[in-house]
């Protein structure tokens, strides 16, 4: 049945959606966790494929006989008759707009549309039918309503073509808390008495923002002006700035469509759970595939101000850590001299108590263009250590520094590197490779062709924040070391197997990497409990156990092609990839046997290979 998506038609989805506005939503029905767009309003993308399957074939179709959510046919299948499917937190520019847009209508309905954002509640009322209705959308603490209480809103006055967002405080019953604004703050009343109007009502709350909606709106700006109130209104409640979300990993996915980025799903996977798994993680891979703009969506996403992000460009220069940490002034002690790129602003707040459940991330670009070993030794060894970095003398003169003494790596700061390979850089140390998760960036042709067909352009603008509310839940997970896989003797035994192989080239793994990939593997299990183990264990074994390979000919020829092997299902030969240059499905390992037969054909035809030059 579910093989009969060609029968379908966007015509049949578009009298779902219209049959869902007439009849409205069936209990049982409503979406967990994604909501199908549709003219701004928001729709259970299951039951539109149940209606629509109806529509068509006059069956009908219970929502337990297939499956939503990403990588399902029926997402893809939705997506490609044109329809946008987004997750159910807010989006500002979906809802609000569609808020006023409805407001210049007799609709009072107001079923679709997303009801949380940022942990709080939304709540939308259009008001009675009359010029004089003020329609508003409210964002509700627990224990908040807005009939008795205070709240952030969204107030159209649209007879003055003016949103207001508001520190709203309610008109039905005295609150008993109350805003602490400061006298420069003026009320609504006193906004519009400057244009000699006498607002109908909520003249008592105070303004934050005005946005004039005979205008084209700025909806990233809205955002931010949002999330802003936002946090206000939660530590005035006395929250921490964000609540403690469950971190889920399909948000993440959800949200990056909105960016213009082509990222397969598995690659951001791969790439979360290894953070979380060692927070030190190299981006390798061909230049200009997003390797930078992936670190930058992930961090933007998961952060709640900018400040926690610090992008550093490596110059070609540097022969030691100055240019990250800076230096005492030898010419004035006491004295010191900070680098221009932010990094001991980022590790000093990072380090702050207040700051411990808040993620922190230092970015550096481009990390090869000088030998890592020399710049970033400091950090290589306190990585294992725990120790700090220290940066000037405990002694008299330097008690009034704004430097402290030392600076630690805590665990809520994640370090990513991005790396190019060519004749400009240099390559990476053992020491180096064994404390990170490397990940290769590659583009597929479907990519490619996704790209040049839509050209859409990146902005990462509407990711930022919008996962800050499992900020701290992410962090946690991070801190938390204990994370062990479920007994598989499919993992022991490949990691026993590379471990021989790997042996006989000098690239043998210890037990810190053997602990960091269960660490993985249980983390991926964890985050996307379908994630079958062997594409797991694939991933890491690419990430941990490959990238020390280096070597000639007569070191590396035969340890390539028996790794290779280990990459096969019984009954598969090797010179299949090796030799006949056959492509690489249905194997056991299909990503790491694709790098060694690149690897392989490298030293074949060069006399040398290394990981980042295949």
């Amino acid at each position: 049945m579910m093989n009969e998506f060609t029968s379908l038609t966007r015509g049949h989805v578009l009298a779902a959606i219209h049959r869902i506005e007439e009849e409205g939503i069936p209990v049982r029905y409503q979406s967990s966790y994604y909501d199908l767009i549709y003219e701004g309003k928001r729709f259970p993308p299951k039951l539109v494929y149940s209606y629509a399957y109806y529509a068509a074939h006059h069956v009908k179709l219970s929502h337990k006989e297939f499956h939503g959510g990403e990588e399902t046919d029926t997402f893809h299948f939705l997506r490609e008759m044109g329809f946008e499917i987004v997750g159910k937190e807010m989006n500002v520019a979906i809802d609000v707009a569609t808020f006023i847009k409805q407001s210049r209508t007799e609709d009072l309905r107001a079923r679709f549309y997303a009801r949380k954002y940022q942990g709080l509640a939304v709540e939308i009322d259009f008001g009675q039918v009359s010029d004089t209705r003020i329609p508003w959308m409210s964002f509700l603490y627990k224990g908040q309503k807005t009939s008795h209480g205070i709240y952030p809103v969204y107030l159209l006055f649209k007879e003055y073509d003016k949103l207001i967002l508001a520190y709203c405080i309610s008109e039905t019953n005295k609150p008993e808390l109350s805003w602490n604004l400061n006298g420069e703050v003026e009320t609504v009343k006193t906004y519009f008495s400057k244009s000699g109007i006498v607002p109908p009502r909520y003249g008592q709350s105070y303004v934050f923002k005005v946005y004039d909606t005979s205008k084209a709106l700025d909806y990233v700006g809205m955002e931010e002006d949002l999330n802003q109130i936002v946090r206000e209104y939660k530590q005035l409640m006395g929250a921490t700035s964000m609540e403690n979300t469950d971190f889920r990993i399909d948000r993440l996915s959800t949200d990056l469509q909105s960016t213009g980025l082509l990222f397969e799903k598995r690659l951001v996977y791969r790439y979360v759970t290894a953070l979380l798994a060692k927070p030190f993680v190299i981006l390798t891979g061909l230049a200009g595939s997003g390797k930078t703009k992936l670190a930058q969506a992930f961090s933007q996403w998961i952060c709640e101000r900018q400040e926690q992000v610090c992008i550093v460009p490596v110059g070609a220069d540097w022969t030691n850590r100055e240019a990250l940490l800076g230096y005492p002034n030898a010419l004035n002690e006491g004295e010191y001299v900070w680098p221009e790129n932010g990094v001991i602003r980022l590790l000093t707040e990072a380090n702050k108590p207040e700051n411990q459940d808040k993620p922190y991330f230092l970015i550096l670009d481009e990390m090869n263009l000088s030998h890592v070993e020399r710049y970033f030794a400091d950090f290589l060894s306190v990585m294992e250590s725990r120790e700090a970095i220290p940066l000037h003398p405990e002694t008299e003169p330097w008690k009034d520094c704004n430097v402290p003494a030392k600076v630690g790596l805590p665990p809520n700061l994640f370090i990513v590197g991005t790396v190019n390979i060519d004749e400009t850089t240099y390559m990476f140390s053992p020491k180096v490779l064994d404390r990170a998760n490397v990940i290769e960036f590659r583009v597929t042709t479907e990519e490619m062709e996704q790209f040049l067909k839509h050209k859409t352009p990146v902005d990462l603008n509407p990711v930022r924040g919008k996962g800050a509310d499992m900020g701290k839940a992410f962090v946690e997970m991070a801190k938390d070391k204990v994370w062990q896989p479920g007994e598989s003797e499919n993992l022991t035994d490949t990691l026993l197997g590379f471990f021989g192989k790997l042996k006989e080239a000098g690239a043998e793994f210890g037990y810190r990497t053997a602990s960091e990939i269960y660490t993985f593997v249980a983390l991926a299990h964890r985050l996307i409990p379908d994630w079958p183990e062997n594409e797991v264990i694939d991933a890491v074994i690419m990430q941990k156990l490959l990238p020390k390979l280096h070597g000639s000919q007569r070191k590396l020829e035969g340890t390539l092609r028996t790794l290779g092997e280990l990459c096969l299902r019984e009954g598969q030969n090797i010179d299949d990839y090796f030799v006949k240059d056959n492509p690489v499905k249905g194997v056991k390992y299909p990503l790491s046997l694709d790098k060694l037969v690149r690897m392989y054909k490298g030293v074949v035809n060069n006399g040398f290979v290394s990981y980042a030059e295949a």
